[in-house]
């Protein structure tokens, strides 16, 4: 097996990172933005209350079921 293959974008990110290299710290910013949150347990539990239950199968369902002989 060939260990000294590296595909083209693998090739791409290695260069992008080397002549931008505040890239990644960037990208970690940004996840925070969105993604890296303090729960508030309120709203979660308010969350979690309202959950409404769903059918096993959304099609159908309410349907009479047959009998089978």
């Amino acid at each position: 097996m060939l260990r000294s293959y590296v595909s083209d974008i693998t090739r791409f990110l290695r260069e992008l990172k080397e002549q931008n290299p505040d890239i990644e710290r960037g990208q970690r910013e940004g996840r925070a933005i969105f993604w890296d949150k303090n729960l508030d347990p309120d709203i979660y539990r308010r969350y979690e209350a309202s959950d409404v239950p769903h059918q096993a199968y959304a099609y159908g369902s309410k349907l009479p079921s047959r009998k089978v002989e």
